[in-house]
């Protein structure tokens, strides 16, 4: 229920639609019950009534001109508008939800999706929260509108005959009854096949994104037998709930069933009795649809409601994972950046359980220096530089900006003042326009493309087939690596920041490449506090100082002429990157 009562919150604004959209419902079902009573009354009143032929024929006429005048001029409108308001109410809640989820997955740390597949995520973002639509619709909508239709429809039955109304109604508690028994087990089985679906999405989208993978290991029959593992899954919770909702179904459509047989036989006897006239009979049986059709969908939607009560847990459940990385609540804008950092005795591990992967760093980088960061894979070095926009936080020590704790700032405004190309910097699926533009999107084009030409970009942009406009493909794929990273390094360019992150943005390029990267990188770096990492050594030795990252732990520290002198970690690997090039 606790879910129940936080999806309210999104439907309070909503309120007065809703209500006029039951009452507009209760026009919509109220005029169908109308039927009845008129056989009734063209059967006792018009047939079997003591008028002349004429008279009768009159009088049919002008009772079905009425009803025509409602069924095909007074109902339609009113059935539009139902229709309309209630799927714009249910369609702009779901607006509402959405907006607040990508809200909250813009938030969500690194952590988490380093743990979570993105197939799940998708799948409580558009599965789940679309079938929370069915509460609106048919929860606080529908319900009402069969509930006030059966009140209606007994209430006329009562005014006609209460013997036969009590016959009528008889077996309403089982309905009850069956509700009770078969829904409290529905939500549980619901809650495991949308559990079940979003694994099978989870998987899905990472084989698609890995499918060059797949490919090139020629590993097809063995991927088709994991998905049909999935698959498989997802197939059984499918068939248990299914199987659950049959059996719901089977004993409530007995109870429909039953109950008008009941009616005909009592009512059948009262006739033959002469307690009750043919029309009332007729107008009876007519009745028990009007009943038991709404009680039927009653039932459905029940099934409806626990599916998605059940998709509101998963939804919410999500909503609440917490976030690693908030703004204080005194927290700071960081508005001006000189750009003096300061690792103040870090320390840092990604989960409680595995041993720090940075042991009390400490590391004073002045205001403008650039300074890179080597050593073997797995030292730690990454883990630094993804504390400075506090993608994680430290576990003890503090990093500094200018003196004040990056903590004690508001994120959004500290990533702000930060620029990073990474070895895979991801492009969107859109216009190269679009994707520099991602580091400024209010800029001018003038200022993209200035920004273009800093970053080397311009000349190759201009030879695709239409220039800025060209759609590069997921994660950029139409594009080489090299022009990939000449576009992200535009993009940063744009943005303009004080400081630079650069991890690795030169690695597994072609020479020439390289030597394009590599001119924009100085140009963009003059000037700003500059933090590389870099496995290629001979990228780095123009930097203001070398720092030799291992076990977490700074091991040396200098120019590179200072390193080579020491003759300690730098120079062994210097040299053996020396060793590694192919003498000429």
């Amino acid at each position: 229920m606790n879910s129940i009562k936080r999806y309210m919150q999104f439907v309070k604004p909503y309120k007065w639609k809703i209500v006029l959209t039951i009452i507009i419902g209760i026009l919509k079902f109220g005029i169908p019950l109308l039927i009845p009573l008129i056989t009734k009354y063209v059967i006792d009143g018009i047939i079997n009534g003591d008028m002349s032929q004429t008279e009768q024929v009159q009088e049919l006429l002008l009772v079905m001109g009425g009803a025509l005048f409602i069924f095909a001029i007074v109902r339609p409108p009113i059935e539009y508008a139902r229709q309309y308001l209630a799927q714009w109410t249910g369609n702009t809640i779901l607006y509402d939800v959405r907006n607040k989820l990508f809200d909250h997955i813009q938030r969500l740390s690194l952590r988490y999706y380093s743990s979570t597949k993105t197939g799940e995520v998708i799948s409580r973002v558009i599965h789940d929260v679309e079938q929370t639509k069915n509460f609106v619709i048919t929860g606080l909508m529908n319900i009402w509108l069969d509930m006030f239709t059966i009140v209606i429809a007994i209430a006329i039955m009562l005014s006609l005959n209460v013997s036969l109304t009590l016959v009528a109604i008889a077996l309403f508690p089982l309905y009850g009854f069956a509700i009770k028994y078969f829904y409290s087990r529905l939500r549980s089985l619901t809650r495991d096949r949308s559990q079940a679906l979003a694994e099978v999405q989870g998987h899905l989208h990472e084989r698609v994104q890995g499918m060059p993978v797949i490919r090139s290991f020629a590993l097809e029959d063995y991927e088709q037998e994991q998905f049909n593992k999935q698959n498989g899954n997802f197939l059984n919770k499918a068939l248990e709930h299914t199987s659950w909702n049959a059996k719901t179904f089977s004993v409530t459509s007995t109870i429909t069933d039953l109950a008008p047989l009941f009616v005909i036989t009592f009512a059948g006897y009262q006739v033959i009795q002469g307690n009750i006239g043919i029309g009332t009979m007729v107008a009876f049986i007519g009745y028990m649809d009007r009943v038991y059709a709404p009680l039927r969908r009653l039932v459905n939607s029940s099934t409806v409601l626990t599916q998605s009560i059940a998709s509101m847990d998963r939804v919410f459940e999500f909503m609440d994972e917490e976030y690693d990385i908030k703004d204080k609540d005194n927290a700071i804008e960081l508005k001006e950046v000189e750009g003096h950092i300061t690792f103040d005795h870090i320390s840092f591990r990604y989960e409680e359980e595995e041993n720090e992967v940075l042991h009390n760093l400490y590391l004073n980088v002045k205001k403008g220096e650039t300074i890179a960061f080597v050593g073997m894979s797995g030292g730690g070095k990454s883990t630094l530089i993804s504390l400075i926009p506090r993608f994680y936080d430290v576990e003890s020590g503090n990093i500094c900006i200018d003196g004040t704790d990056i903590r004690d700032v508001q994120v959004r405004s500290l990533r702000d003042k930060i620029g990073m190309v990474l070895q895979d910097n991801i492009l969107f699926s859109e216009s190269i326009r679009m994707n520099i533009k991602m580091g400024n999107p209010y800029a001018t084009d003038e200022q993209m493309i200035e920004a273009a030409k800093a970053a080397n970009a311009h000349d190759f942009i201009m030879q695709l087939p239409n220039g800025y406009d060209t759609l590069v493909g997921e994660r950029g794929v139409k594009l080489s690596g090299g022009q990939k990273q000449r576009v992200a390094i535009a993009r940063v360019f744009l943005k303009n920041p004080p400081i630079l992150i650069l991890d690795e943005a030169t690695s597994a390029l072609d020479l020439e490449s390289e030597h394009f990267i590599q001119e924009a990188l100085e140009k963009l770096a003059a000037h700003r506090t500059t933090f590389i990492v870099a496995h290629r050594l001979s990228t780095i030795t123009h930097a203001d100082r070398i720092v030799v990252i291992e076990d977490g732990e700074i091991k040396e520290a200098g120019s590179h002429d200072q390193l080579m002198k020491q003759q300690g970690s730098y120079y062994n690997l210097y040299q053996v990157q020396q060793l590694d090039v192919p003498s000429i």
